[in-house]
């Protein structure tokens, strides 16, 4: 899962991002508006967890140009005003939910799951090929039965061709939705974590290289 955490007090803004980090999801961060309306114009993100009260361009507005967009990112809102009047005003923004602070960060996570489970296409909360499950929910995949023991990013890579239904997932797609902005484009990132994958599902072998580079997982 890729997210933008923007945020302008920075320690809290760090905070968040080690424990999203932790959590197995790739994370940039925005320290105003102008910065997270710039990430937003080059990198589509699951989840955009928006401070209202950013400096330069605020929340608000970056809410609103993010909804214009359509680009099917999901807004999970902050803000240190709680009220049901700041609620009906921040999901009428284009917000898809709102947490008031200060928060559990248990919740905020929570939130952000199901937030990434409601992309344009819906994805269940339980992904399935073939005889591969990935519950990113609970944070485990099995193959027939026998849970698998990943690192996120491992269990990353899984759930993004699990995601694709199929389809053909370029290494560079998987760069830029398992890793984040500080990633090497010619790092060779991918392919020794897709080895490492590939090793831990064992046989028969389930994921496919196809296209130059592209990844395809259970039968074409």
């Amino acid at each position: 899962m890729r997210v933008l955490v923007a945020e302008d007090v920075e320690d809290l803004a760090a905070a968040i991002a080690t424990g999203l980090r932790r959590e197995g999801m790739a994370v940039d961060v925005a320290l105003d508006g102008n910065a997270a309306l710039d990430r937003l114009a080059c990198t589509r993100y699951d989840v955009v967890v928006l401070d209202r009260d950013l400096p330069g361009v605020h929340g608000d507005e970056v809410c609103r140009r993010q909804a214009a967009d359509r680009s099917g990112s999901r807004v999970l809102m902050l803000t240190a005003a709680g009220t049901v009047r700041d609620r009906v005003e921040g999901l009428g923004l284009g917000a898809d939910d709102y947490l008031p602070k200060p928060f559990d960060f248990a919740e905020l996570v929570a939130r952000i799951r199901a937030l990434g489970r409601r992309p344009a296409t819906s994805l269940p909360p339980v992904l399935e090929r073939g005889d591969v499950t990935c519950d990113p929910g609970r944070r485990v995949a099995f193959r027939a039965g026998r849970r698998l023991e990943l690192s996120p990013k491992e269990f990353a890579l899984l759930e993004c061709l699990l995601g694709a239904a199929g389809r053909v997932v370029s290494a560079e797609e998987l760069l830029e939705r398992v890793w984040d902005e500080a990633a090497d484009p010619f790092t060779t990132a991918v392919k020794q974590t897709m080895r490492r994958l590939r090793a831990k599902l064992g046989d028969p072998p389930v994921i496919r290289t196809v296209r130059e580079g592209g990844y395809q997982i259970g039968e074409p």
